[in-house]
């Protein structure tokens, strides 16, 4: 477990708006992420998803409302304050192309590192770990530029992991990743959920976010639509109103597969 309490993984938006000038994003948006779950974001292209990401991770201030990390607002914490409490896999998939990939995932480590503590056996403990849940061992020695996108993919994944917070923020996880892959990261993130860590994913596939998301947050337009449990929330009516498409709905153990209805004709 992350050296910082459980309490510290509270993350919660409360009242948040953004936008650029005259063009908002995002409109009276609050939730709480609770420690001990994996929490799926979903909506259609546009409607916000990243954005709150953003906000999550103090990249971008709100407009209005707060962001709080426990007790603290997040606009109030140093980056590497913050940067012990959440660690951010983002969309990019940009690194050094001559970089070697024990040193990519070892770039977690950072704000653990000192002046006097550097390389450490707890560093080298972690990103060892990181590389070993993630399955590229036999990566380590390769370089950024050798590699396909989903194998970057796996490495930056290492890379969020080795940082050991008691918070991680996804967005789109699985982008780049094979079948394989995509279910292996995301089987990957539930588990730090069953360790007590705050899990936020922002997914595309509502099959996946059923199957491993303890809720769902589904945004539209830029506010929250629905929140709640998986089936719940991505019900044919809900999915219609946000997506605009009528889909039929078919629950399958975790999973629930919404298949469109005129395919099925």
């Amino acid at each position: 477990m992350a050296g910082s309490t459980l309490r510290d993984a509270a993350l919660r938006l409360d009242r948040v708006s953004f936008g650029y000038a005259a063009s908002p994003v995002l409109t009276d948006v609050s939730f709480t992420v609770r420690p001990g779950e994996m929490l799926a974001v979903v909506g259609p292209n546009g409607c916000g998803k990243s954005t709150v990401l953003k906000l999550m991770a103090g990249l971008v201030r709100p407009t209005a409302g707060r962001v709080l990390l426990g007790d603290d607002a997040l606009t109030s914490l140093p980056r590497r304050k913050l940067a012990r409490r959440l660690a951010m896999l983002s969309q990019s998939n940009e690194a050094p192309e001559g970089m070697i990939i024990r040193d990519l995932v070892g770039l977690g480590r950072f704000a653990h590192e000192g002046w006097l503590r550097r390389d450490t056996p707890d560093d080298r403990r972690h990103i060892d770990d990181a590389m070993r849940r993630m399955d590229i061992e036999a990566l380590a020695d390769r370089r950024v530029g050798e590699l396909s996108g989903g194998q970057l993919q796996r490495c930056r994944m290492a890379m969020t992991l080795a940082q050991d917070t008691n918070i991680l923020l996804l967005d789109e996880p699985t982008n780049h990743l094979d079948l394989k892959h995509q279910y292996a990261l995301l089987e990957v993130a539930r588990g730090q959920a069953r360790t007590g860590r705050a899990v936020v994913a922002v997914l595309h596939d509502l099959t996946h976010a059923s199957l491993y998301a303890d809720r769902i947050i589904l945004m539209s337009d830029g506010r929250v639509a629905a929140e709640g449990k998986p089936a719940e929330v991505l019900t044919e009516d809900k999915v219609e109103a946000v997506y605009g498409i009528r889909t039929v709905a078919m629950p399958f153990g975790r999973a629930v597969i919404h298949l469109p209805e005129g395919a099925l004709r």
